[in-house]
């Protein structure tokens, strides 16, 4: 099977937001940005242990109101793997996600190379 034959013509489509006047309320297209603007460390224990990292991502709608919302990396990471599941073919469209590190997850430099791997993951 081709890749042309998975999706009927014009099933995906690319806009950029940011830029152009489009203002159809009933598209599926609600976002004009995404940013992952910063991340709070959640502690567990006394040890770290149970901590996790919270990525804080703000989304402006077209309509330009915002709103915030919290994600651990591990729901990116099963975003992706939706997504790849979901568009069989496609794996190579979707940007891999910033590694992981046992060692260095909680460190500010670990933490800002990976905000930046996700987001632009996101974009």
């Amino acid at each position: 099977m081709s890749t042309e034959s998975v999706l009927p013509a014009g099933a995906i489509t690319l806009r950029d937001n940011e830029t152009s006047d489009y203002d159809d309320r009933n598209s599926a297209c609600w976002a004009k940005s995404v940013e992952i603007v910063n991340y709070t460390i959640v502690n567990g224990s006394a040890t770290n242990i149970g901590a996790f990292v919270v990525w804080n991502i703000r989304v402006e709608t077209l309509n330009g109101s915002y709103m915030n919302i919290r994600k651990r990396y591990s729901e990116f990471d099963d975003f992706r793997y939706r997504l790849v599941q979901t568009f069989p073919g496609f794996e190579a469209a979707v940007p891999a996600l910033p590694p992981k590190s046992v060692i260095s997850k909680f460190r500010p430099r670990f933490l800002e190379k990976r905000r930046a791997g996700l987001q632009y993951f996101l974009k």
